[in-house]
């Protein structure tokens, strides 16, 4: 579970964040929408430990992020947009050093990665220097070793960047099988697409705070003409309008 309670984030006189309030309950694919510079990154980096908030609180599994940040990273899996990884390592090794971080068991994390290794048919390459992956094989990488220590709550920041039409695939019915395990997944895309077809609830961020949030049906449901598409929904409420087509 994630708690937001009043969360904000100042830089300088620039209000990144601006009293956010929401809860993702386990079992729940939460999608965070947003325009760019709407406030999602700020809020994701603050969930993943690498910024501090202003005021008001984030907490994962009950782990406060300011006070328990260690407590936060053994229960979470963060999957960024770009994969930054050791390209010295072989994938073996990237793995292996990821479980000495978390101090998961060793047989159990290596059993879960290659099962993973499996899935994204990545298995023949994991004794290969990762200097030698493409784009979309380190970003397969990166999401098998956010899950090899079975974390509670999976962050994701575009999941679908560098992956071709079947990986965009298994990473969608992925994160549908760790919601169906009782974990909460927390997700920003710009693609609507796929918000509407794998989320559960949704929340728009715009200039900072929380314009709309609730399941697809009932933000598609904002929309000037009843039934369109979430997209279009989307873009009334971070722009104020439809653009002129």
């Amino acid at each position: 579970m994630i708690e937001l309670k009043r969360l904000t984030k100042r830089f300088g006189d620039f209000v990144a964040v601006d009293d956010v309030t929401l809860t993702a309950r386990p079992g729940e694919i939460f999608g965070f929408l947003g325009a760019n510079g709407a406030g999602k990154t700020t809020t994701i980096r603050i969930l993943a430990g690498l910024s501090l908030p202003t005021s008001g609180s984030a907490a994962i599994q009950g782990h406060d992020v300011v006070s328990d940040p260690v407590g936060v990273k053994s229960v979470t899996g963060y999957i960024p947009d770009r994969p930054y990884l050791y390209e010295k390592l072989t994938g073996r090794e990237l793995l292996d050093f990821v479980t000495d971080l978390y101090r998961a068991d060793r047989p159990s994390a290596r059993s879960r990665a290659d099962r993973l290794l499996r899935y994204f048919d990545l298995i023949r390459w994991i004794d290969t220097r990762i200097e030698s992956y493409s784009h979309g094989m380190k970003q397969k990488l990166v999401i098998v070793s956010a899950l090899i220590h079975d974390p509670s709550v999976l962050i994701i920041d575009e999941p679908m960047v560098g992956l071709d039409a079947l990986a965009q695939r298994q990473a969608r019915e992925l994160m549908r099988e760790e919601a169906s395990l009782g974990k909460t997944v927390f997700l920003t895309t710009h693609t609507l697409s796929i918000a509407e077809s794998l989320c559960d609830r949704i929340a728009i961020l715009r200039e900072g705070k929380i314009a709309v949030m609730g399941t697809t049906e009932e933000v598609r449901a904002m929309a000037s003409v009843p039934g369109s598409p979430l997209e279009d929904a989307f873009l009334e409420i971070s722009y104020g309008e439809l653009p002129s087509s």
